[in-house]
């Protein structure tokens, strides 16, 4: 009988129903009181069935836990439902867990299931596997309940479902030129002292075997000791990642219709969210100071639905990273404003990155490039420790001449398609590309040539060094 319809009554309460109709119609022609009091019957006890379960039927509360509480893509995430029956009485119940589209196995189960006897709390368990990234409702938890005689149906939701928090998968990378030389806990030796000013350099106590040039005598004489200039200090590493959101670089946002938690993105900023969780991720297990900025210099995340501080830009530690990867999970493609569908970049953005003064390297996601939003970038090239960037695009055609820009400017950049492994591009990124021979006149044309970098060498403070995997 499962043709017929459930949706007030039962199929046994519609078959009752239609009986009551027939008899009814019976006793009008046969003239018996015996089938319109079965007629009445009949007909009167589905109507009847359903109104109480209206009236009587029990109030619940549901608790919803997941473990983890927060969850990478096509990881397992384990989620546990306490119903807790809050009147007595009610007959059973058949539960079913709303989810999103996506995850196929829609768990059901049956009420009650006491937890201990006489217990008005059932305890429910299933797992769930997401494939992709976002903030997904899981639930609500619907229930039908039935009546003593299995005539009427009532269905109703028991909560409202509670948001599960999706962050996309990180690739694990290894060393390359941009993390290379710096210790495993991020820090990195170098040759120069901390402090310019000979009265405040870093000194350690003297040592058996340090040449005694190297003795300090201001400090000696202020420790009463032997003490000696360090000659080697300890640096704090720190970087800048630039993750563009333009919907046209991009291809376009692409957002299913109807689709309930649905996010506007394409497959190239798929790559590009995946290559910002990962970097973010390799940079902050090694005690870097990460900077997350957006297309106009903004913070990274300033859009994102599913970040916990939308405003902050500074990562450390652990905790930045997880903040990182949550505040990605429901990151999408920024909607153009007005009728402007190919917005560039902004000098705000060039201002942010010459702030870091070489404090550390410089790692820009982008969509399709314009020359003048490769000019933008060139600008700060001398700013940074090292500047790297990949470009997701269909066609590493359309991007020959930004990339040109900014090779000549010192960056190392890469094309990459949507398909292409983020280990692989990773692993490339430390091959410098060839450069081509200069255009005459290529740099000096249009509104951007107001970011021309100046030439690598050049500058107030003489010239500038050379930086390991970085092209002059």
């Amino acid at each position: 009988m499962n043709w017929i319809p459930e949706r007030i009554f039962r199929p046994r309460g519609w078959v009752m129903v239609a009986l009551g109709l027939v008899a009814l119609l019976l006793a009008q022609l046969l003239g018996r009181r015996d089938l319109l009091v079965v007629a009445v019957f009949l007909l009167a006890l589905p109507p009847l069935a359903s109104a109480g379960l209206r009236l009587l039927s029990p109030g619940f509360t549901v608790k919803r836990r997941f473990s983890p509480a927060f969850v990478e893509a096509g990881t397992t995430a384990s989620v546990t439902l306490d119903v807790h029956g809050t009147t007595p009485g009610g007959g059973p119940a058949r539960l079913t867990e709303q989810l999103p589209a996506h995850l196929i196995d829609v768990p059901r189960f049956d009420y009650p299931n006491p937890v201990t006897p006489r217990s008005l709390l059932s305890r429910y368990s299933y797992t769930l596997r997401p494939t992709r990234r976002g903030v997904f409702t899981i639930g609500p938890l619907t229930a039908r309940f039935g009546d003593p005689f299995d005539v009427a149906l009532l269905t109703r939701d028991l909560d409202k479902g509670e948001p599960l928090t999706v962050a996309p998968a990180a690739v694990v990378l290894p060393e390359i030129s941009l993390t290379g030389g710096r210790g495993q806990d991020g820090s990195r030796m170098t040759r120069q002292q901390a402090n310019p000013s000979d009265d405040d350099v870093m000194t350690r106590e003297y040592r058996h075997g340090d040449p005694l040039r190297r003795v300090h005598w201001p400090a000696t004489a202020r420790q009463g000791k032997l003490m000696v200039r360090a000659e080697e200090s300890v640096t704090t590493p720190e970087a800048a990642l630039v993750l563009d959101q333009r919907a046209w670089a991009y291809g376009g946002a692409a957002k299913p219709p109807r689709v309930a938690d649905a996010l506007a993105t394409s497959p190239a900023f798929e790559w590009a969210v995946t290559a910002a969780v990962s970097i973010a991720a390799h940079l902050l297990e090694r005690s870097y100071a990460l900077r997350v900025l957006d297309h106009q210099g903004r913070p990274g995340f300033a859009s994102s639905r599913s970040a916990a501080e939308p405003g902050r830009e500074d990562f450390a530690g652990q905790s930045g990273a997880l903040a990182v990867a949550q505040s990605l999970a429901a990151l999408e493609l920024a909607a153009p404003a007005r009728a402007e569908t190919a917005a560039p970049f902004t000098d705000v953005l060039a201002d942010r990155l010459i702030q870091t003064r070489r404090r550390g390297p410089v790692i820009a996601i982008t969509g399709l490039l314009t020359d003048a939003d490769a000019m933008i970038l060139a600008a700060a090239v001398e700013a940074a420790e090292g500047a790297y960037a990949f470009v997701a695009c269909s066609d590493p055609a359309q991007v020959e001449e930004p990339l040109n820009i900014l090779r000549r400017a010192g960056w190392q950049a890469l094309a990459v398609a949507p398909h292409t492994a983020l280990l692989q591009a990773w692993m490339d990124l430390d091959t410098p590309a060839a450069l081509p021979a200069p255009a005459t006149g290529s740099l000096h044309h249009g509104p951007a040539a107001a970011h021309r970098p100046a030439p690598r060498g050049a500058g107030p403070r003489g010239p500038a060094p050379a930086y390991p995997g970085v092209r002059p």
